[in-house]
């Protein structure tokens, strides 16, 4: 860059339009701003907001970003996008350190330890301020995000899972109906016979069911079919001190899943299970609804979704929330507050375009609007939301989901039982507890 550019450009930040368009004429080499261009106002606000999308969703929020900005000149959101898997050490990190965000994505089962902790901000009186009545939000996630009857981040959606499946595997299968949704018999048994119909019927490279060996998806089907059951669904005793799911309810559905494995209606040794399915070589796939907007991309796939079926007494599934909370600034001024409340009540309002994604939007009113109800897909699970069953509010709930993944792990590679699993999961967690 020239020496004459450099200083126009420094003299920009400070000098009014008059004085530019005066000045342009006196340095050679650049083209005069038009007065117009000079006169154009700085936001008043500029905010800073961490995400940990790691997947395709990021897109979608993104395009979210952009158009908030668009309309509102004198907010400008800057969103930074980090991967989920050290997303919340940073952020605590930052908190800690007085160099956080303005804003950030925190999930529900991550909620427990920035409340309990004093890192992020009651939101109650602010939320009013912006107009934002948690009347207005699904029950369910509204309560995700509320403690002790206050109001610590604003709910965007739920994201539970769902099932998948190839409309073409499933048709030779003669497993569809007239309106080609999944016929599946009631009860565990009626789930495996169908998934038995279909291995029996596709090529040998299909999956009639994709599940990974290894990471959380197994846990979370596991927590799904246990809080379907009556009774089921416990994992700590009533004073949180002690883990309870070394029960008879909790090993029936690990046994169940287990069995999935062991059968292999689940093929061993699936890494990439999302990939399997958008490829066409899996017949199900039971996954998080944020998939939806990538399967509706893949060139030759013709899929459809359903809620995770009932196997048991009543309907649940595992899900969580993504919320928009404002991290502990002491020299935060009310005015940067509000504006961070406009941006966050325009996100749930306009939650037809993270719909897009996949996830079920928080307020009642957009999933019943027009703008959803016109999108292919989502209305077939959008009920999910009514009964997502969420992880215990613990802080440290996240180091016991990890406990389970490595039990579930050696369980599925034959090094134990499931009762050995979840005896020793219980062991485990008692002693994280006692820390």
């Amino acid at each position: 860059m020239n020496r004459t550019g450099w200083i126009h450009r420094r003299l920009a930040s400070w000098l009014p339009a008059a004085a530019l368009v005066l000045l342009a004429g006196c340095f050679g080499g650049e083209e005069p701003l038009s007065p117009e261009a000079a006169a154009v106002p700085a936001p008043k606000h500029q905010l800073e907001y961490w995400t940990p999308f790691s997947g395709g969703d990021n897109r979608f929020m993104t395009e979210m970003v952009d158009r908030f900005n668009a309309e509102h000149p004198d907010i400008q959101v800057k969103q930074t996008n980090s991967r989920l898997d050290d997303y919340y050490q940073r952020l605590r990190t930052a908190i800690l350190a007085g160099n956080a965000p303005d804003v950030a994505i925190i999930h529900t089962t991550s909620l427990p330890q920035f409340v309990q902790n004093g890192y992020i901000e009651d939101l109650s009186e602010p939320a009013k301020r912006a107009g934002l009545d948690p009347s207005g939000f699904n029950p369910n996630i509204a309560e995700a995000a509320t403690y002790d009857g206050r109001l610590y981040s604003v709910p965007l959606d739920t994201h539970a899972l769902v099932m998948y499946y190839n409309k073409a595997h499933l048709a030779a299968a003669g497993a569809l109906d007239g309106e080609d949704r999944p016929m599946i018999g009631s009860g565990p048994e009626g789930f495996e016979a169908f998934l038995s119909r279909i291995r029996d019927a596709v090529p040998p490279d299909v999956a009639p069911m994709a599940q990974p060996s290894t990471r959380i998806d197994s846990v979370w089907l596991w927590w799904s079919l246990y809080n379907q059951m009556e009774g089921g669904g416990v994992f700590y005793n009533a004073a949180a001190t002690a883990a309870a799911l070394n029960n008879p309810k909790a090993l029936e559905a690990l046994e169940f899943v287990n069995g999935l494995y062991e059968k292999r209606l689940i093929p061993p040794d699936i890494n990439d299970a999302f990939k399997l399915f958008y490829d066409g070589k899996a017949a199900v796939l039971i996954t998080g609804m944020w998939g939806t907007g990538a399967f509706e991309n893949a060139p030759s796939l013709d899929f459809g979704v359903v809620p995770v079926p009932v196997l048991y007494d009543r309907p649940a599934v595992w899900g969580d929330t993504h919320t928009l909370a404002i991290p502990t600034r002491h020299d935060m001024e009310d005015g940067k507050r509000d504006a961070i409340l406009t941006f966050a009540r325009w996100m749930v309002e306009h939650g037809e375009m993270w719909a897009a994604a996949g996830h079920v939007p928080s307020l009642t009113k957009v999933v019943e609007g027009e703008a959803l109800g016109a999108m292919k897909y989502r209305s077939d699970y959008a009920a999910t939301a009514d009964y997502v069953a969420y992880w215990p509010r613990h802080v440290k709930q996240w180091a016991m989901i990890e406990v389970l993944i490595r039990e579930f792990e050696r369980m599925i590679y034959k090094r134990q039982t499931p009762a050995e699993a979840l005896r020793r999961a219980e062991e485990t967690i008692d002693a994280e507890l006692r820390q």
